[in-house]
């Protein structure tokens, strides 16, 4: 094998190498990936470990690794969004990305630098981490809050204002007197070419798109995707624009046709591979001995990124009369700098806009302002509320609804998530004249459910004022109807500590987090994929000409054996006759102090001469079904009983008085 070819490939298995265990470490902090490509890049590049040179092939991919970045954008590109957010995008979002370049552009003419390095830099600084912060909001369940809208649209701004920015930062580079003209003839072209592609690709790609479609191949579809990608890419290059650019409008075209979702799964993992390539050579870029040289102009700037670029959307968002609370949010949710501020520096940097040592204080203090901005995030609420005292104002406001909406409903049940499940559930409790009480975090579902008379409020339920202003001390039962393990677990943890004897049903997708939300305290957990496959497989047995009554029993055993709570409801035909109050139902019984059962086992309290069954027992959060005889019962214990009504009150009364 050739030198160059074993050097290349010892390069490529390094960075695999590093890569791997890199971004395994990150997930398992639930800190964004990219991260972990810096940081890769940081010590492997020439300036550290020296692992990885930096060579022209590697650049050269790492190009690749933005083209399909763009692309993707361009493919999440929505027009109806815009058009619904275009009060925020245009108004909150176009003020902060020009008040922002123009104060870094101030700063820069101050500092002694030319008016090129100072738009350079603005336009770096501008933007925010699309990635990290879209991330942690979805985590958080925050998209649908006040300042998670004004977020998502300054954002979306963000990525608009990118496209001018590909086109201005090469053309700033060239060198003569009439900069103007330059100038000017690159807007030109670039609006010529928008124009062009935009009016005809719209016309062409739809049918080109079909016809490709209906060959049924998906080797074929997938050549396609990469001939539109690439294609439209050397086309803007040949213009005189950058690959970018190109790739963002191919993006933007093709997410107004029916193919959007399956292109998005089919380039996926050639963006992800080569955007992770690209902030390795980013990574790459940083000169820790450069950096240490000058670490007090790196901290200033970090400093002026974050708190300045804060303080920026934080007033603007005032004077677009939004709370000081959801300003304040707004601010720490985009301090930060963004990926594609690395794109523009990388663009910059090859046409020598910026000094070389100030590329390297203003790289360093990008990553050092994402890597600071999770712990920012995760912590925003308590920042907001130790500098605002309107922020407790407002969460009292949103209290004080729900305290009043909830005022008159006893023993009823708190149905967290107003989704289609939760909306279902409520019809079924309707029917069943069980009253419930509704939080969700969508304003707009909530208004409408309101509309219509539904008993459905702001809030989110697990914070543990909400849940006390739902009346938790007075429900019977608490259900999360949507699929979020991460909040589910929240909810679980804040109604145990406020009422330990309610029994909480979890809805998840798959079992894949069963044993951690059973040891949560969860009184039962129904994943959807289970309920679909039984469904399928009843369909099936029937179309293939097994007896109904056999099927229902299939049915009902594999249920009996999944959901600890549905034992003995299933037992079959013979409990079908009789009559409401004879049917088994279940209750939970905390024991105080003073219950007369603490001490004893459960075969000594021989509850099952009153026919009542102990189906579960939790004790300190943690869940145990089927129970052995000889468990010693404690205080503090929660027994979760199985029986007919009276028999469950002739139970209740020797386990609590003897």
């Amino acid at each position: 094998m050739p030198h160059d070819a074993t050097t290349t490939l010892q390069s490529v298995l390094v960075l695999l190498g590093a890569a791997v265990f890199a971004v395994a470490l990150f997930r398992s902090l639930r800190l964004p990936p990219l991260l972990a490509y810096l940081l890769v890049g940081m010590l492997a590049g020439p300036h550290a470990l020296g692992w990885i040179p930096n060579s022209e092939d590697t650049r050269y991919l790492a190009e690749f690794g933005v083209v399909f970045l763009m692309f993707s954008i361009g493919l999440e590109f929505s027009l109806p969004q815009l058009k619904a957010m275009r009060g925020v995008v245009f108004g909150l979002g176009s003020a902060q990305v020009l008040v922002t370049l123009a104060l870094v552009l101030v700063a820069a003419l101050l500092f002694g630098h030319s008016w090129q390095a100072g738009v350079a830099m603005g336009g770096v600084m501008a933007l925010s981490s699309t990635a990290i912060v879209s991330k942690m909001m979805t985590e958080r369940l925050e998209l649908q809050s006040r300042h998670g809208r004004l977020v998502i649209g300054v954002l979306l701004f963000q990525d608009l204002a990118v496209v001018p920015l590909l086109i201005l930062l090469p053309a700033l580079s060239a060198t003569g007197d009439d900069l103007a003209g330059v100038i000017g003839m690159v807007f030109l072209k670039a609006a010529v070419l928008l124009f062009g592609l935009l009016y005809l690709g719209q016309r062409l790609m739809r049918p080109w798109f079909h016809w490709v479609a209906r060959r049924k191949s998906s080797e074929l579809f997938m050549l396609n995707v990469l001939l539109v990608t690439l294609g439209l890419a050397y086309l803007t290059s040949l213009a005189g624009l950058s690959l970018a650019l190109g790739a963002f409008l191919a993006g933007m075209l093709i997410s107004e046709t029916e193919y959007r979702y399956q292109v998005e799964a089919d380039i996926q993992p050639f963006r992800d591979v080569l955007l992770g390539l690209f902030f390795v050579t980013v990574g790459m870029l940083l000169d820790l001995r450069t950096v240490a040289a000058n670490l007090g102009w790196v901290v200033f700037v970090l400093l002026g990124l974050v708190l300045g670029k804060g303080a920026i959307v934080a007033l603007l968002s005032r004077l677009f009369r939004h709370d000081i609370s959801v300003s304040l949010r707004t601010g720490l949710f985009l301090a930060q700098a963004g990926e594609f501020g690395f794109v523009l520096l990388t663009l910059a940097n090859d046409g020598g806009l910026l000094p070389l040592y100030v590329a390297q204080i203003v790289l360093a203090a990008m990553l050092l302002s994402m890597l600071a901005a999770p712990f920012l995030l995760h912590h925003s609420g308590a920042i907001v509320s130790r500098l605002c005292r309107n922020d407790w104002n407002y969460r009292a406001l949103e209290l004080h609804e729900i305290v009043v909406k909830s005022a008159g409903t006893e023993g009823h049940v708190i149905v967290c998530g107003y989704g289609r499940s939760g909306q279902n559930l409520s019809r079924f409790l309707s029917l069943e004249e069980i009253p419930f009480f509704a939080l969700d975090l969508d304003p707009q579902r909530v208004r409408a459910a309101a509309a219509a008379g539904e008993n459905v409020v702001y809030g989110d339920a697990s914070r543990r004022e909400v849940l006390m202003a739902a009346g938790i001390q007075r429900a019977r039962a608490v259900v999360v109807s949507y699929a979020d393990t991460a909040s589910a677990l929240k909810v679980l943890h804040q109604v145990h500590e406020l009422r330990p004897d309610l029994p909480v049903v979890v809805r998840t997708l798959d079992d894949s987090d069963l044993g951690k939300l059973q040891q949560a305290g969860a009184a039962e957990v129904v994943p959807e994929v289970l309920e679909g496959s039984l469904m399928l497989a009843s369909h099936a047995l029937m179309l293939l000409g097994v007896p109904l009554a056999h099927v229902l029993r299939r049915i009902r055993e594999v249920r009996s054996q999944r959901y600890g709570l549905f034992r003995g409801v299933f037992r079959g035909e013979a409990e079908s006759g009789l009559e409401e109050h004879e049917q088994p139902r279940l209750s939970s019984v905390a024991l105080g102090d003073k219950a007369a059962a603490i001490g004893k086992t459960l075969a000594e309290l021989e509850l099952d001469s009153l026919l009542v069954e102990i189906t579960a027992i939790r004790r300190r959060g943690i869940r145990g079904l089927e129970p052995s005889p000889d468990t010693k019962l404690m205080a503090g214990d929660v027994l979760v009983l199985l029986g007919t009504a009276d028999d469950l009150v002739q139970a209740e009364s020797k386990l609590l008085q003897g």
